[in-house]
């Protein structure tokens, strides 16, 4: 019985003769995480701080993070925005979608947040925590019907 041909081995080098690269970052160093989960980090600290306080009101709500909004234009001067969007001199930083019936099934309330045109922005770290949280802060408003100063007294 003879034996199938091997299949030469997949090189583990490059052409250079150098081996492939590994992470440069441990896992647990928090550098190592993209910007992208950095943000929604940022998102997720801003929505717990509210839940703690509004959790009977933010039960069923969805909290979400978009790299960035998808945008109607009708022509190329005219930009244009739905009611439920949070924007910025016609740049739309984050979206409430209210609670309601599609197909037979309740869709829950949904805050949609975008990360390009906050991150773009901000200035730094801390600032970019700060408009997250404004932001969220501002949604959050929208969809109970109250006041951003009753929503969160301290900001």
């Amino acid at each position: 019985m003879t034996r199938p041909p091997r299949r030469p081995a997949r090189s583990r080098r490059d052409r250079h003769g150098r081996g492939l690269r590994g992470r440069l970052v441990p896992a647990e160093v928090p550098l190592s995480r993209s910007r992208a989960e950095q943000f929604d980090d940022l998102v997720l600290d801003a929505v717990e701080e509210l839940e703690r306080r509004w959790e009977r009101e933010l039960a069923g709500v969805e909290f979400a993070v978009e790299d960035v909004p998808w945008v109607e234009h009708t022509s190329p001067d005219e930009v244009v925005l739905d009611a439920d969007v949070l924007d910025d001199s016609s740049v739309p930083l984050a979206r409430v979608l209210p609670a309601h019936r599609e197909g037979g099934r309740e869709v829950p309330a949904r805050i949609i947040v975008y990360r390009r045109p906050l991150e773009i922005r901000a200035h730094d770290r801390d600032d970019l925590a700060d408009l997250v949280r404004d932001v969220v802060v501002d949604q959050v408003a929208v969809l109970l019907g109250r006041d951003p100063e009753e929503i969160d007294p301290t900001g």
